[in-house]
């Protein structure tokens, strides 16, 4: 199959499967990496060729075979780190890499790693998570970014009928990171890959280091009335910029320009004794 007629349809490991290591490494391992498109994405190679600083320090996740990390190197960027979940690529990653003291190889999970950058490229990482775990990647991403930092890179601006890739709209995005980023650039690229030409958008996107970004663990929720109810009530109290709950409805992600209490949150759902929240994750320390 070419890699035009491949590019959106790269999976043939049944996506219904949990999409963790196992499913990541069996993608590399059966070369079914339709994402892949075999060189550095123009849309990022633009940005980087006007980046200035070549010291700034650089998180590049779900990288792939990392071609962005490999031109970075070429343009003598001297703090990158690339990081990916599936055992396979990360052993050929640092064997191509052997010896380059510039950059740094895990094997990892993204949400797990604790570090701080100023810039991390996006490209086709958030495409290859569940829906439900949107609201933890822009925590995840605040989290570690320098004040200033910013996310830069593609997301796709189309819909799939399954996945992986998982589409989203400019909408959707302008949502999803509202008050948590300040956008610097989102648009419809104008120079990306024939597969996926008017199908991307380039976002820039700087961390907005004045307001406090946590993620809370929800249960009790079975319907998205409820949630939208509920996410009314948590936006009135005072200093809470935005509210958003995952699909799952067990995620819930707050903006605020001070940190909340708890019993604040919880004070807000004890109406009904089925719902709760909980401080589950306390790793953003923005």
């Amino acid at each position: 199959m070419s890699q035009e007629n491949n590019e959106m349809s790269c999976c043939v490991v049944s996506c219904e499967k949990p999409l963790d290591q196992n499913y990541w490494d069996q993608q590399y391992q059966a070369n079914t990496t339709g994402w892949d498109l075999g060189q550095v994405s123009p849309p990022i190679k633009s940005y980087i060729d006007q980046i200035n600083d070549k010291s700034i320090r650089i998180l590049i996740p779900g990288a792939g075979n990392a071609y962005e990390a490999e031109y970075l190197l070429q343009q003598g960027f001297t703090s990158i780190t690339v990081i990916d979940i599936a055992p396979t690529v990360v052993q050929k990653l640092q064997h191509h890499f052997s010896g380059q003291a510039h950059i740094h190889i895990i094997q990892g999970d993204f949400f797990e790693h604790e570090e701080k950058y100023d810039l991390i490229i996006e490209q086709t990482f958030f495409c290859a998570l569940p829906p439900s775990m949107r609201q933890r990647y822009v925590w995840k991403m605040h989290s570690l970014l320098n004040d200033g930092g910013r996310i830069t890179g593609v997301l796709f601006n189309r819909s799939f009928e399954s996945g992986p890739p998982f589409g989203g709209s400019q909408t959707e995005y302008e949502q999803l990171f509202q008050a948590a980023f300040e956008f610097k650039t989102i648009a419809c690229c104008i120079n990306s890959v024939k597969p996926r030409h008017e199908s991307e958008l380039f976002v820039n996107l700087m961390k907005n280091s004045s307001v406090h970004v946590r993620l809370y663990k929800l249960s009790g929720f079975t319907c998205m009335e409820c949630v939208d109810t509920n996410i009314k009530l948590i936006e009135a109290i005072q200093g809470v910029q935005h509210v958003s709950v995952n699909t799952a409805m067990n995620d819930i992600l707050i903006v605020s320009e001070k940190e909340l209490p708890i019993d604040a949150l919880k004070n807000v759902l004890s109406y009904d004794s089925k719902y709760s929240i909980d401080n589950l994750y306390t790793t953003n320390k923005a």
